[in-house]
């Protein structure tokens, strides 16, 4: 099995003091002892004893506890590129068990996709998970994961009648709105997040992603340039809270996917946008914008850009703390992106979220900031 197809949190993956310093955590959270602690002995079992006691000590009071749906949830709509009618539903999720997309329509144990970057199969122009062997596939994930790792929801089973998510009104904030509807509920285990060590990035001719360290939370900065005068350069800029949702639900998660009026006839002989139209996406022709209300935001494009890069982002299994920046990067380069991170060891860490670590308290902008340059 690709190793980036596995949860980076698994047992067999931490070391014996990351594994103490778990199951103390949970302890102290559950009061319930876990089974399963590696063995060690004399020096070396009492040194990483203390040193698990010590870090827990030192987050117990902040930790933050995974989340999940507080109850199922569903929606029906039409997939954006299949143009077929799906059914959707959000279900609480055990303990550990991440994000995992089940195809409700096929029969076996295949049809279950875990959301991680080694299930990656396609990236054009949506995010698109599969099953290498049964051929099993989920597309346009993007949307939701973004919304998921913005509520903060650790575990949910995703379900579709369809290959593809349900476009909605093409941004996020359907999504937030049934997570709102479901309610979310804290579980007895305490999250954990991906600390990026230093600086990962990928590039694709002018196009780049990056990843490099940060104190807490995740900055994300972004920049687009199109030659639609509609659309022109754009650069956005946030600080994203993983304790709060506030920043994403007011500042990105409107914003809707778009196209170029001129791409249509290329995107449906390819199979693709067949299931678009001004209901669920952005259409641009030359300098107009052809849908009647016109945008949401003034920068909606470099937005809602940003939105897709944290659905990608979160194909890493958990939230990252560090600062990411995107140059007219697409979903190859972000999935990409999070695949050469978790393939280099010394690039991250597995830490526990603490409220301090979570945010960007102390320098985190009030509003997003965001211009269109000239």
């Amino acid at each position: 099995m690709n190793a980036l197809t596995r949860d980076p949190f698994a047992k067999d993956q931490m070391t014996r003091e990351d594994q103490m310093t778990r199951e103390a955590l949970t302890q102290a959270l559950t009061d319930t002892p876990l089974d399963g602690r590696p063995e060690a002995e004399g020096a070396e079992a009492e040194s990483l004893a203390r040193r698990a006691r010590r870090r827990v000590s030192d987050m117990l009071s902040e930790v933050l506890r995974q989340k999940t749906l507080a109850r199922p949830i569903h929606c029906t709509g039409v997939g954006l590129h299949s143009g077929r009618k799906v059914t959707l539903t959000l279900a609480p999720a055990p303990v550990d068990s991440g994000i995992t997309f089940v195809r409700t329509d096929i029969a076996g144990a295949r049809t279950v996709l875990p959301a991680l970057a080694g299930q990656v199969a396609d990236s054009r122009l949506c995010t698109v998970l599969a099953n290498p062997d049964s051929g099993v596939s989920v597309a346009t994930i993007e949307h939701l994961m973004a919304a998921l790792a913005a509520a903060g929801i650790d575990n949910a089973e995703v379900r579709l009648n369809g290959p593809e998510v349900p476009a909605l009104d093409g941004s996020a904030r359907p999504f937030l709105f049934l997570i709102d509807c479901a309610g979310t509920i804290e579980q007895e285990a305490p999250r954990q997040a991906i600390e990026v060590l230093r600086p990962v990035g990928v590039a694709d001719g002018p196009a780049s992603a990056t990843l490099a360290p940060a104190e807490s939370g995740l900055w994300l900065d972004f920049a687009i340039d199109f030659d639609s005068a509609a659309i022109g350069r754009q650069q956005f800029s946030l600080a994203l809270d993983h304790g709060d949702d506030a920043a994403f639900r007011h500042q990105l998660a409107a914003a809707r996917t778009f196209g170029l009026a001129e791409d249509i006839p290329r995107m449906r002989a390819a199979g693709l946008g067949l299931g678009g139209s001004l209901d669920n996406a952005v259409v641009v022709d030359g300098a107009r914008v052809l849908n009647d209300g016109g945008l949401r935001f003034a920068d909606e494009f470099v937005r809602h850009k940003m939105l897709d890069a944290i659905g990608d982002l979160s194909l890493a299994g958990a939230p990252l703390i560090g600062h990411y920046t995107g140059t007219r990067a697409s979903h190859a380069l972000n999935t990409r992106l999070v695949a050469t991170l978790l393939a280099s060891p010394d690039a991250w860490r597995r830490v526990p979220l603490t409220r301090a670590r979570a945010a960007q308290a102390d320098s985190r902008p009030a509003e997003g900031t965001g211009r269109a340059v000239a």
